[in-house]
């Protein structure tokens, strides 16, 4: 694990210790849902939502900015460590486990656990 990698690990911990939520590794060599587009304008609200991990290469993670929207291409396929070009703000909550959701914008930030993300 490279620093900048182990530097986001810390800050993970410390969001779920902070919502007092289970920790789980997002490793930046894993897959999550971005929809690129909404970053075009990077429109806030940041959100984030994770449901459980169902294979090795993926985190399960769901990542937009602004309105999200129903399109079957809204999410693209990412390495975790290109949000470091995307939005590297929204790695430091990547270590909430399944059912966690974040928001934030430059003034706001929401964490919360959403037990019907577990359900999918």
């Amino acid at each position: 694990m490279d620093n900048i990698e182990n530097d986001f690990l810390i800050r993970q911990k410390s969001i779920c210790e902070k919502y007092n939520a289970d920790f789980l590794m997002s490793p930046f060599n894993k897959l999550i849902g971005v929809a690129l587009k909404s970053f075009e304008s990077f429109t806030m609200p940041i959100n984030g939502l994770r449901h459980p991990i169902e294979n090795m290469q993926s985190a399960n993670w769901y990542i937009w900015a602004g309105e999200y929207s129903e399109d079957i291409d809204f999410f693209q396929p990412v390495h975790i460590e290109h949000l470091l070009q995307i939005c590297p703000k929204a790695i430091n909550y990547l270590g909430l486990a399944p059912g966690w959701r974040f928001l934030f914008d430059n003034n706001y930030e929401d964490v919360w656990f959403d037990a019907n993300l577990l359900n999918i």
